[in-house]
């Protein structure tokens, strides 16, 4: 699997142009074999001294890896072995404490702008047309040191006749594959992407990538069955980021946004209780937010500058209303699941490997 890149993307490019000369067009909805293929690759994308043989790609071959770059990223470039088809599968988390950063840098940040990766790189980025539409800085960050090679490579393939593309990460990797959708998608809405490329997305256990507006802009891009995040319901690594939600994460048109005016007419006594009542519900979430984002991105932040010379944090938003975004293909961890994975105090993680989703998936597929 770990020949020569360069030999491997020539030749399996040069043989699959002349023998396709009709592209093969991905279909929308969600397809458990597709799945499977691509659950593997974030499998093979791990360091490990060995893979389970189970765990190789069928139909494809990997034609390219990439540097670590940035918070220990890196990401894979796959090649269908009979049709012009390729995907792009983003490494998760590593052992590494500078990749767990990436997760724990999680301030909210504008879902558009542009901030300072290393002295001599700036990120400029679109993933969401709505201007309150906000993500995860540190998937974010991750997402700017490898967007250049992808949309190389993604630029290589199409020259070459591929237009068929699978997004797909697991854990970390299904974070940022949000984020990498939405910004590819984007490029296409604006014209700098050729809108015959077809992206179809397979993010897996998932954490939650930005807040409402984010995954309302998300969602529009991607219907009519071009995106899912398959997520097992025993898994905890969904259930993050935290998520604090405030008055001020509602639609402007909104019951909240005469609170203060509509307490300030009421009878004196009355207006005390009230006021009393609408401030221990409203301080505590919005004194909590503050605090996130003090630690969650200033700190964080911090910690980030010291690994990264040269990198400039985008402004953190007073926002961590965090949601779960995309279409949800549900794994439901039944009886039968937990006396195969029992809940235990001594692995944290065994719900979100990959051998409990196939379990699960296999469930699904009867």
């Amino acid at each position: 699997m770990y020949k020569s890149n360069s030999v491997i993307l020539l030749f399996l490019l040069f043989s699959i142009f002349l023998t396709n000369e009709a592209h093969s067009q991905l279909e929308p909805g969600f397809d458990s074999e597709e799945y499977r293929e691509l659950l593997r690759m974030a499998v093979c994308v791990a360091d490990t001294p060995w893979i389970a043989q189970d765990f190789i790609p069928h139909n494809f071959e990997l034609a390219y890896r990439s540097q670590v770059t940035g918070l220990e990223n890196r990401w894979d470039l796959w090649i269908h072995r009979e049709q012009p088809v390729a995907a792009i599968s983003i490494r998760g988390t590593t052992s590494s404490s500078l990749s767990w950063l990436g997760n724990f840098y999680a301030a909210m940040t504008a879902a558009n702008g542009s901030f300072q990766l290393t002295t001599d790189k700036e990120f400029s980025y679109r993933l969401a047309t709505n201007p309150r539409a906000a993500v995860h800085v540190g998937w974010l960050m991750s997402l700017g040191f490898m967007a250049d090679g992808i949309l190389n490579k993604v630029d290589s393939c199409y020259k070459a006749g591929y237009h068929n593309f699978y997004i797909t990460g697991h854990s970390q990797g299904g974070g940022i594959s949000f984020l990498l959708t939405a910004y590819l998608r984007m490029l296409q809405i604006n014209g700098a992407l050729p809108n015959d490329i077809t992206f179809k997305t397979y993010c897996s256990a998932a954490p939650k990538p930005g807040n409402l507006y984010f995954a309302y802009d998300y969602e529009a891009m991607t219907a009519g069955g071009w995106a899912f995040n398959v997520v097992n319901t025993a898994d905890w690594v969904p259930e993050t980021p935290l998520s604090i939600q405030t008055v001020d994460d509602f639609n402007k048109t909104n019951p909240f946004i005469n609170a203060q005016a509509t307490i300030n007419k009421q009878p004196f006594a009355k207006r005390m209780v009230m006021k009393y009542a609408y401030n221990r519900l409203n301080r505590p979430a919005r004194k909590t937010v503050k605090n996130y984002q003090k630690f969650l991105g200033g700190t964080a932040g911090k910690m980030a500058q010291k690994s990264l010379p040269g990198y400039q944090p985008p402004e953190y938003l007073y926002e961590n209303s965090y949601v779960r975004t995309g279409s949800t293909i549900v794994l439901y961890a039944d009886e039968s699941y937990y006396k195969r994975y029992p809940d235990t105090k001594d692995d944290v993680f065994i719900h979100h490997q990959a051998r409990p989703y196939l379990f699960l998936l296999d469930k699904l597929s009867r």
